[in-house]
């Protein structure tokens, strides 16, 4: 396969304040869960959980353009096609989150609200002791397990497929810029107007440039 010129080139994608907030809400999550028979410290993590999240959601509306739900938030036929492109080892590659990230961002931020939520509920006179609201803790709790399991799987399958350390990107922010050579190998995923090849400076500018793998 030719050579990308834009793989030494890296281009900054997620900004701090939707880094440092993930990988908070990992802790935190991961503490929460850890510490089901330490009330104090489980009920600390899970309000530092609700916190994150609600900065998030805030950071979704008003931050930088991959740290925003209208850029990754997608239809669901969108999301399926995209599963199944994995499956097939032949998923396109987005700069920000795929439209499998991007739903698996949704449950996981609606599934804290929900288990920081009823456990909130289950500590006040009112709900204390209801059989739904603790039912309802448990459920959200084991399903958020699931999905943290299902994300981390994600995250290795992409980096796989892709060549990519996903994981790296989430620490620095920065991914690397790849350009479209249209004589085979990679596909443009989003600008058509790429040249054939592509200068670092040209790349630098280029945000928003996507590839696949033919």
């Amino acid at each position: 396969m030719p050579s990308c010129p834009g793989d030494s080139v890296r281009v900054k994608e997620w900004d701090p304040l939707l880094r440092i907030p993930h990988w908070g809400l990992a802790a935190a999550v991961t503490v929460a869960l850890a510490s089901d028979e330490n009330r104090a410290v489980h009920e600390i993590a899970g309000y530092a959980a609700l916190g994150i999240v609600a900065l998030r959601i805030v950071w979704g509306f008003v931050g930088p353009t991959h740290a925003r739900f209208l850029d990754f938030v997608r239809p669901p036929r969108e999301i399926l096609a995209y599963l199944k492109s994995l499956i097939r080892r032949s998923p396109r590659r987005y700069m920000g989150h795929n439209p499998a990230g991007g739903a698996m961002i949704v449950a996981l931020l609606a599934l804290v609200i929900t288990a920081a939520g009823s456990g909130w509920m289950s500590e006040t006179d009112r709900f204390f002791g209801v059989d739904w609201v603790e039912g309802l803790h448990a459920a959200s709790a084991n399903l958020l397990m699931f999905l943290l399991v299902a994300h981390i799987a994600g995250v290795v399958a992409s980096s796989v497929i892709h060549r990519e350390n996903l994981v790296r990107a989430m620490v620095t922010g920065s991914k690397p810029a790849v350009v479209t050579l249209r004589s085979g190998g990679w596909e443009d995923g989003r600008d058509l107007s790429l040249p054939h090849r592509c200068s670092p400076f040209q790349l630098a500018r280029k945000r928003g440039c996507r590839s696949y793998r033919r």
